[in-house]
């Protein structure tokens, strides 16, 4: 048989499927669906954030009017504002298809159109009043506090609505996506467990049909496996293959075109690889751009500017802070108050990176030894500094020199570079962005040595989360982070 059942493979619920011989118009399967289905409940939402934004628009300013100017009055052209602001909202909100297939949608993305929606709707409003010259009648203290409070009741009730759908889909209150799996038992359970967790419902999964000839697309398997999916109606069917199986998935999709369903193919063995990737224009071309720089030319002029002033002012602000570690070092033990040692850069290039001695050694290039615990060429102020952080401090100087940024991943030294290269898959993508003096992994408590090789693995999938994701925003937190999270400093040594 091409259907297994989830009692083989998974712990869902029972589910009673339709015979194979059941007429292909028959209506769907199993028991009778009691519960709401997924646009009924959106549209409810729709309805009532519209409402929401009018509300919220007309009494901001019928509150700010009578506490302020000492006008309780109501004013008409501020409920006409507040209702055409909200029908600007929703149209906006549906020209962003924001209220469509929202259980695929992640949480993040329903919010920031959300806000989108807000800042398009004020900003076209704002441009309908200069024109027709109304400007000088409509409160600009009001049109400012609309903006913001109209931005956060539509974030605000996003998200609680949000949540809620997730809740009641998972009770079966609101009828979720029904989604057949086509591929091995493995990954069907695999997958379905991660949509399960999104509110998608898997409904049935199949084997990929036996195909010998990977131009006949009406052979009986094939045939028998589109007639047993159109009897359960699915909204989706997701075809999961390998690198083995993939030639398979251009036939199979060809047949499975004739469903009115949405059809999809995920290829198992490059997930990783397409966690970042997107369909963009190229030319006149589509391409899926696996991977893209990590900063556009706009974020990286912001990072180089927020490293230029914070180096500068912390190098001016922490001048007493370095003579009392320079004399404490001299004092300590023999041997200079600074160390260089070549590490790698952005695009793997070397650097010299500047650091206060906290050993009696100074080892570089391929005569490096991590440090470990208790270890014995740690001097008694290289301790302290060590285990505070001081020791990096020098590294502004690499900041300002350009070679460094303040948010990175932390550079490696060029022998363990080296080594893990060959032992990680996608190490040196770390060297995408300029290294840091703190970065992602460091703040999460991946800091200090890594003898074995699941430390470095967690340390890159910490820094490769940071390349993929970084923003001015998510080096402000990191940099807060650092300063005031004890996770920061564990494994200092």
């Amino acid at each position: 048989m091409l259907q297994r059942t989830f009692k083989e493979h998974m712990s869902f619920p029972s589910i009673t499927y339709s015979s194979a011989n059941r007429s292909p118009l028959a209506s769907r399967d199993a028991a009778p669906i009691k519960s709401v289905r997924a646009i009924t409940a959106v549209t409810i939402y729709a309805a009532i954030e519209f409402l929401g934004v009018a509300v919220s628009a007309y009494f901001i300013g019928f509150f700010y009017r009578g506490i302020f100017l000492d006008s309780w009055q109501t004013d008409p052209k501020y409920i006409l504002a507040a209702i055409f602001i909200a029908i600007l909202v929703l149209l906006i909100s549906l020209g962003f298809r924001s209220y469509v297939a929202i259980t695929r949608q992640p949480r993040h993305t329903f919010l920031w159109r959300g806000a989108g929606a807000v800042a398009l709707a004020f900003s076209i409003f704002i441009s309908i009043i200069f024109i027709a010259k109304l400007s000088d009648e409509y409160s600009r203290v009001t049109f400012i506090l609309q903006t913001f409070g109209v931005g956060i009741i539509i974030i605000g009730t996003r998200a609680l609505f949000y949540s809620w759908l997730q809740t009641a889909i998972a009770s079966d209150r609101i009828e979720a996506r029904r989604t057949v799996l086509i591929g091995t038992a493995s990954n069907c359970s695999t997958f379905a467990g991660r949509l399960n967790n999104s509110g998608i419902r898997v409904i049935s999964f199949f084997d990929l049909p036996k195909c010998h000839d990977m131009k006949d697309t009406c052979n009986p398997n094939t045939c028998e496996l589109l007639c047993e999916i159109r009897l359960r109606r699915p909204d989706d069917v997701v075809v999961l293959t390998t690198n083995r199986t993939t030639p398979l998935m251009f036939t199979l999709t060809s047949c499975l075109a004739e469903l009115p369903a949405g059809i999809h193919f995920v290829p198992i063995d490059a997930l990783r690889s397409l966690a970042t990737a997107q369909i963009i224009e190229f030319g006149n071309l589509r391409t899926i751009q696996i991977y893209r720089p990590p900063l556009a030319t706009s974020d990286l002029f912001i990072k180089r500017t927020f490293d230029l002033i914070f180096a500068t002012v912390g190098l001016i602000l922490l001048a007493p802070l370095y003579l009392i570690v320079s004399i404490a070092i001299k004092l300590d033990s023999p041997g200079p108050v600074f160390f260089h040692q070549t590490r790698h850069g952005f695009n793997n290039e070397d650097i010299r990176v500047l650091k206060f001695r906290s050993m009696t050694t100074m080892e570089d290039g391929d005569q490096f030894t991590e440090a470990v615990k208790n270890d014995q060429r740690v001097t008694r102020i290289g301790r302290i500094i060590r285990s505070t952080n001081i020791d990096e401090l020098p590294q502004l100087i690499n900041v300002l020199r350009g070679e460094m940024s303040l948010v990175g991943p932390r550079p490696h030294a060029t022998s363990q570079n080296a080594f893990f290269n060959k032992m990680i898959g996608r190490y040196s993508r770390r060297h995408n962005v300029k290294p840091g003096i703190t970065g992602w992994a460091q703040i999460n408590g991946y800091r200090g040595a890594t003898d074995t090789l699941e430390k470095m693995e967690r340390r890159i999938e910490y820094d490769l989360y940071y390349v993929d994701n970084s923003s001015f925003l998510f080096d402000v937190k990191i940099i807060m982070m650092t300063l005031f999270s004890k996770r920061a400093y564990i494994n200092a040594y």
